[in-house]
């Protein structure tokens, strides 16, 4: 499994393209105009494959961790490519059918509903070519939230949205946010390996041991 990192959009959020050995490919969290992403894939067919030495990537699926706008602003752009092949959690599904005026104006984006999706829940797996894509459900951040722990090979990780970050967590004062929802979803995590890395929608990389060891939101 390979990946790799994307920052997007006014808040630069990471947005983080999987592709396996075969070049099938799926993209998590486009915050911003995805123009980048898909230079890279293009890149890919008239290179070899990404980094020359794999077959051209062909991206199958778009997951959104949650229903912010700077997770989902340069959805449209990779629309085209996926068609309906597009997953968020269930309790943020109407962010997406009715995008958050407020939150358009002060970033500047004007953002149209996407109605053509599929919604996630606790425990469903997807599978892209030979990678397996675990839902948790972390509400807490937004009524959601979701992680996706994300299996290729021997190597495993986590794409943590903004549930948790290194050495901080995902806010919750904005509408939908709940801190004792979130601790709650925080101690899910720490039953996770300490060996488990971490790609947060904000931020570094970081894993579950650092987290335990340094995070002040930990759960104790």
């Amino acid at each position: 499994m390979h990946y790799k990192r994307f920052p997007l959009g006014a808040l630069w959020t990471n947005g983080y393209l999987f592709w396996d050995d075969g070049g099938e490919a799926f993209f998590v969290d486009p915050g911003g105009d995805a123009t980048e992403v898909l230079e890279f894939i293009k890149a890919s067919a008239g290179s070899g494959g990404a980094g020359g030495t794999s077959p051209a990537l062909k991206l199958r699926k778009v997951l959104l961790t949650h229903g912010h706008l700077d997770h989902f602003a340069g959805l449209r752009s990779l629309e085209p490519v996926v068609g309906n092949e597009i997953y968020i959690g269930h309790g943020d599904a109407y962010r997406l059918r009715e995008p958050a005026q407020a939150l358009q104006d002060l970033l500047g984006i004007q953002c149209e509903p996407i109605t053509d999706f599929h919604e996630l829940k606790e425990g469903d797996v997807l599978r892209v070519g030979e990678m397996e894509i675990q839902v948790m459900e972390t509400p807490g951040h937004t009524e959601g939230g979701v992680c996706y722990l994300i299996s290729g090979g021997d190597e495993r990780l986590l794409a943590s949205g903004d549930t948790l970050f290194a050495q901080s967590v995902g806010r919750t004062d904005l509408e939908g946010g709940d801190s004792t929802v979130l601790e709650a979803s925080l101690r899910r995590l720490a039953g996770l390996p300490d060996s488990l890395s971490v790609l947060p929608g904000h931020g570094p990389e970081t894993s579950i041991g650092e987290e335990r060891k340094r995070n002040p939101y930990w759960p104790k």
